[in-house]
């Protein structure tokens, strides 16, 4: 491997890093790619070693998100632990099951997640004060635990949503609580994928200090973007990471068609928030949150 090449992934590593500190998640979505198509590493070891890079920038990236109380321990202890079971059986599975295909089923529902964050719910500012819904957490935390082990991926664009629209979580707290997660099932599974070939320690040295360079500058970033900002921006991020998904995947035109869909729906989206009387309004924006135009002064 080259001295360009491993220096564009390690520059390429910081803005993975960036990704999880600010959005709490993105990070493995990026990660096998950059490893896979930049370094060129095989889709086995890409796949174990963004494990590995997402998992220790994640822990170090939800230090400064805990310092600042946007961290919910009990609810990522819980999700956390069934996670772990999850992640560490779904990397077990993935022995058997083609990547693309596994792939292919991720893009899907990374557009399912990116619908919802988009028009989403009013955020209430802070979760609720009943009795921690252990069941449900749990039921999710395996769920997305197993999908993020089979394809390698941290699964932040399953677990912002999960904890910010089903948990009753603000998005600040959504996306530090998801970064304790991640770090806690990419370690599982990890240690799921091992056995499935050698490791380059040294480069996943190398891309684990760039992104967790990255994951501190995108923590501190978090203080300046507003809850209802953030999740517009990590919903139209993850549409354009499925069409990429499912471009390479897939089919070219398959990618094509979900970001050209994309695009027609952020320019309506554009539009309709400047006019007051946009018959899409009920569609694209949370009814809760409704940008209204702002009237004129009378004379």
């Amino acid at each position: 491997m080259g001295m360009i090449v491993i220096a564009l992934t390690v520059v390429l590593a910081v803005f993975v890093g960036i990704s999880l500190g600010l959005l709490g998640g993105g990070g493995s979505i990026l990660t096998v790619p950059l490893l896979a198509y930049v370094a060129g590493l095989d889709a086995k070891q890409a796949i174990a070693t963004s494990l590995l890079v997402v998992g220790v920038t994640s822990a170090v990236g939800a230090i400064s998100h805990a310092r600042a109380g946007r961290v919910r321990p009990k609810i990522a202890a819980v999700f956390g632990a069934a996670a772990m079971t999850g992640a560490f059986t779904g990397g077990r599975l993935a022995h058997f099951v083609p990547g693309n295909i596994l792939l292919i089923a991720f893009a899907m529902i990374m557009i399912l997640a990116a619908m919802a964050m988009l028009r989403g719910r009013r955020d209430l500012g802070d979760e609720s004060s009943g009795p921690l819904p252990v069941v449900k957490i749990v039921l999710q935390g395996a769920t997305v635990g197993l999908i993020s082990g089979l394809v390698g991926a941290g699964g932040g664009f399953l677990l912002v949503p999960a904890l910010a629209l089903l948990g009753g979580l603000p998005m600040p707290a959504a996306v530090g609580t998801s970064l304790v997660v991640i770090s806690m099932q990419s370690f599982a599974g990890f240690v799921g994928h091992l056995g499935e070939g050698p490791i380059d320690w040294k480069l996943a040295g190398m891309v684990t200090a760039a992104a967790v360079v990255g994951s501190v500058i995108g923590g501190r970033l978090t203080d300046y973007v507003s809850p209802a900002t953030l999740r517009k921006a990590f919903g139209w991020f993850v549409l354009v990471m499925a069409a990429l998904v499912l471009a390479q995947e897939a089919n070219i035109w398959i990618g094509a068609a979900v970001a050209i869909v994309a695009a027609i729906a952020g320019a309506m989206a554009f539009a309709c928030a400047r006019y007051a009387r946009c018959p899409l309004k009920r569609i694209l924006f949370d009814p809760g949150v409704i940008p209204r135009r702002v009237p004129s002064m009378q004379r």
